[in-house]
């Protein structure tokens, strides 16, 4: 007698064989996680390209309110544009936070490390202290896999003694050296650390009682 076609055993691996290669098309390669922050040995060069310090025990105080950003940004995906209408979620290529709080962070960083000053965003100004409000939107920032970073920011700062403000815009350019996520994130990195650098020239410039120059 011939084995019958659908005898139970023949069943069991086709269903066995079936449920391999499903599983084999539903694996998804591991997220992977970016930060915005500088490295120690780029923060140590901003640090050291600072020619204007406060005086000898003079302390400096910056307040980082939270940074406004398109609402297509405000999540922990990173965000690459593939052409001229369409955006590309990137499911498995994340910020290590949502990219608000990441760009907050990198700032408050960058700025503080080039001040030589203490960010109190998470604490309280000690009494009699000088402190400066920081108030950043990005209102663009476009990025592209071989081929550049494109950002916006304002700001405004403010000094908590007199009220002074100085408010200022930056539109700045980075190219992208490669197709890969972490070429655009070196390139978003670098846009961060000229936004760094222009807000802590106003701090700089309000420090010495005089108009803040801004940068386009």
């Amino acid at each position: 007698m011939s084995p019958n076609k659908n005898s139970p055993i023949k069943c069991l691996a086709a269903a066995s064989v079936a449920a391999m290669l499903l599983a084999a098309c539903g694996t998804t390669p591991p997220a992977q996680f970016y930060t915005l922050a500088a490295t120690p040995a780029s923060a140590a060069s901003a640090a050291s390209a600072v020619d204007a310090r406060p005086a000898p025990g003079a302390q400096t105080f910056i307040e980082m309110l939270p940074v406004a950003v398109p609402e297509r940004l405000a999540r922990p995906q990173v965000v690459v544009r593939s052409d001229a209408a369409k955006l590309d979620v990137l499911e498995q290529d994340r910020w290590s936070s949502p990219f608000n709080n990441e760009l907050r962070d990198a700032l408050a960083a960058g700025i503080a490390s080039r001040l030589d000053a203490i960010d109190i965003s998470r604490s309280a100004r000690p009494p009699g202290q000088v402190s400066y409000r920081i108030a950043v939107e990005l209102r663009d920032l476009d990025a592209v896999r071989n081929g550049q970073v494109r950002a916006s920011f304002g700001w405004s700062v403010t000094r908590s003694d007199d009220r002074k403000t100085a408010v200022c815009r930056l539109a700045v350019t980075e190219p992208v050296a490669g197709n890969a996520i972490s070429d655009v994130v070196v390139a978003t990195q670098k846009v961060v650390a000229a936004a760094a650098d222009a807000i802590a020239g106003n701090v700089r410039a309000l420090q010495a009682g005089q108009a803040a120059k801004c940068l386009e």
